[in-house]
Order: structure tokens, then C-alpha cells, then sequence
């Protein structure tokens, strides 16, 4: 299971201010901290990007990069932005991602395969609804794979995002439950070994004491990875998970254990 830092946030203060002035000393700090914490790679949620966006991607980009080599997702629903941050990404790339919301199927999809890079597809109906059930997910998956092979990408380059739900919502954790099957299911399917991330902050979502929001996170981390799950998207500052997932990998990894990979 690989780990994705979803730390390197427009939303954060310290990240806007840095990117207002065009300041690569706040966001280099975060990507190094962010890679001492355990990540594997970076998520840039740049948010949508209505000014400037080329030279704002572009900065992001290359301000992570010059710090690690890590791989690199591009979190925005702009195109135009995506477009500029795989101009100049030199590290593996990887675009988050699309649905089958017809504005991502039309500007967002074709970018994968103009610049050869993997792309993350949500399970979400084209309103940006989140399906209620596992058979709901399985027929979106169907179509939003249909859609991929029209747009004459490899599978290969397809990783599905399950849309994990917020457990306060009110059958939000009996969806969690069957995004397990799901995960299982979904080679057999669609017919080709795929790969899956999941954004963990999604489960504790909404109103919760923090000590009990960690430790549920820590619960159905391993449960996401014994049922397949390639990336986790999470709070690397948050270390007893990032100790988890690490210690999942290695009792996963088809190499032989060694204590020495478990962290």
C-alpha cells in the first residue's frame, strides 16, 4: 500500500500565502516534512485555480519537485491548470483525478492520455453523487471504465477511487463495509488487475472526538489493505496511521519479512 500525503493544501494559510507571492520556502518545508513522515507520495490540492492558474501549477510543480522524486498527483478541476503542473512535472505522475461528470469526461480525461499519465477515476454518478450501496459503485465502475476505453487509454493506467463515506453519515459505515468486497470484486469485474486508492480523511469526516476519529482510521486502514487497496490518500502527520500502513506493506509484500520493514 503506498502512501500519499494529503497534506499540501491551497486551503492551508501557510500554503495560499506561499502561493500568492510565489514564496517555494513554505511549500518545500511541508513536501520534506511530508516525506520524513513516511510518504510515498505528494497530493498538490490546488483547488480549482481561477487565477493564474498555469503559473500557479507550474510553481507548485516545480517547487515539490525540487525537493523529492517522489510521485506526484495533480488534485484540480481545472484543466487548464492540469494542463501547465504536466508540462513540467518531470516525477511519475498522476492526474486526480476524473468522473463521469461530463466537463471531467470531455477536458480532464483526455489529458491522460495526451500525456501518458495514470488517472484516478471516481465512483460518482455524473451529478457528483455518491452511489448508496456496492452494487450502485459496481455499475458506475462498468460505465466509467466504458468511458475510459473510449477515450482509447490502457487499463493499466486506470486507478479507481471507491468514494469512501463519512461514517456519521446514516448508513455511511455499512458503505465502508461493502467498499471491502468491492475492492475485491473489482478485477474480476472488469476484467484486469485494478488498482484502487481511497481518501482516509473521507471516514471521519464531520463533527468527533479526534482520539476516536484516529483510531477508527487506524481500524480500517488495515482492513482497506488486506482487501487490495493500492494507495492510501491520508494525514502523514497523523503517525500511528502512517506506522500502520507502512506495517501493512510489509506484511503484504510478496518479498520475504524482514523486522526491519515494519517501522
Amino acid at each position: 500500500m503506498i502512501v500519499v500525503a494529503d497534506n499540501l493544501q491551497i486551503t492551508n494559510p501557510i500554503i495560499a500565502r506561499a502561493v500568492d507571492v510565489l514564496d517555494p520556502a513554505p511549500i518545500q518545508e511541508l513536501t520534506q516534512k511530508c516525506i520524513d513522515a513516511g510518504a510515498d507520495a505528494i497530493d498538490i490540492n490546488s483547488g480549482p485555480l481561477r487565477r493564474a492558474p498555469e503559473e500557479t501549477m507550474a510553481f507548485l510543480v516545480e517547487t515539490v519537485q525540487s525537493v523529492t522524486d517522489a510521485i506526484i498527483l495533480l488534485d484540480t478541476t481545472n484543466p487548464i491548470a492540469l494542463e501547465a503542473g504536466l508540462q513540467v512535472c518531470q516525477n511519475k505522475t498522476i492526474i486526480n483525478g476524473f468522473s463521469l461528470e461530463p466537463a471531467k469526461l470531455e477536458r480532464i480525461l483526455p489529458l491522460a492520455k495526451r500525456f501518458d499519465v495514470d488517472i484516478i477515476g471516481y465512483l460518482l454518478y455524473p451529478d457528483s453523487q455518491v452511489p448508496g450501496d456496492a452494487m450502485a459503485r459496481i455499475t458506475v465502475a462498468i460505465e466509467l471504465f466504458s468511458e475510459f476505453q473510449k477515450a482509447d487509454m490502457p487499463p493499466e493506467r486506470l486507478i479507481i477511487d471507491p468514494v469512501i463515506a463519512p461514517v456519521i453519515w446514516g448508513n455511511g459505515h455499512r458503505q465502508d463495509i461493502e467498499i471491502l468486497g468491492l475492492l475485491r470484486d473489482l478485477p474480476d469485474v472488469l476484467g484486469f488487475p485494478v488498482r484502487t486508492i481511497a481518501g482516509i480523511s473521507n471516514l471521519t469526516t464531520g463533527q468527533g472526538e479526534k482520539g476516536k476519529k484516529l483510531l477508527l482510521e487506524r481500524t480500517y486502514l488495515p482492513m482497506l489493505a488486506a482487501s487490495g487497496l493500492t494507495f492510501a490518500l491520508i494525514n502523514v502527520f497523523h503517525s500511528a496511521s502512517v506506522q500502520v500502513a507502512h506495517a501493512c506493506k510489509a506484511m503484504l509484500s510478496n518479498s520475504i519479512f524482514t523486522w526491519e520493514a515494519v517501522p
